[in-house]
Formats: structure tokens, sequence, C-alpha cells
């Protein structure tokens, strides 16, 4: 099976760059505690990579 990240938004857009906003949309996240599973590639890695600061991640099953 391929692994998959769930990522949850735990931090505000508050105060932070445009481009942030931009990458927590592109990844589905709508707010504090909303939740998205995506494909594990180094697209959403990268995505991820960018606003690790404002989401908390995990590995699962996919």
């Amino acid at each position: 099976m391929n692994k998959k990240l769930k990522v949850r938004q735990i931090r505000s857009l508050a105060n932070r760059p445009h481009p942030q906003h931009a990458v927590i949309k592109g990844l589905g996240l709508r707010g504090i505690g909303s939740e998205v599973i995506v494909d594990n590639t180094p697209s959403f890695r990268g995505m991820v990579k960018k606003v690790l600061h404002l989401v908390r991640v995990e590995e699962v099953e996919g």
C-alpha cells in the first residue's frame, strides 16, 4: 500500500505572507482544525515543507 500524508492545520494564517495562504489553500485546508489526506509525492511534501510551522503531519496507510 502507498503511504499518504495526513495534514492538519494547527495555527492561524493571520499576519502570514500571501504565498503561505496560497499553499494552505492548495493543500485543501480551510482553517484551524481542518484536516486532509494527500499523496506522499515530492510536490505535496514541498508544499508541506513551506508551511510546516502551521500544520501537523502524520504518515498514514493509504
